[in-house]
């Protein structure tokens, strides 16, 4: 039962700080200048973000690299190009997963 508290507790203080932390600029009752550069930084932010959650899974299985013959490495080359040749997200994630289950369900990878 204590851990059960322990573990509410916990995780409402997290929601308090992450409700604080994020309405920080909403609480303020003047403009917080940002300097240009990291206006310029915030740009690639999102950017960042889904390259660091997305690459570990693409080139990663159970903790090692995975081998060439990894449907994901080839799926995610084929998005890749598709984006280099038309850029747009639609076609993107489509040629990506066609590719990612054409490898898998017709090769066995």
């Amino acid at each position: 039962m204590t851990d059960t508290w322990y573990t509410l507790a916990v995780v409402a203080g997290i929601a308090a700080v992450s409700v604080v932390n994020r309405s920080f600029f909403f609480i303020s009752r003047r403009e917080v200048p940002l300097p240009e550069a990291l206006r310029r930084g915030l740009r690639y932010a999102p950017l960042a973000a889904l390259i660091a959650v997305i690459t570990p899974e693409i080139v990663m299985r159970n903790g090692a690299l995975t081998t060439w013959n990894d449907a994901r490495l080839y799926a995610a080359l084929a998005a890749i190009a598709w984006h280099l040749y038309r850029p747009g997200m639609l076609g993107t994630i489509v040629v990506g997963m066609a590719a990612y289950l054409a490898l898998r369900f017709g090769l066995g990878w």
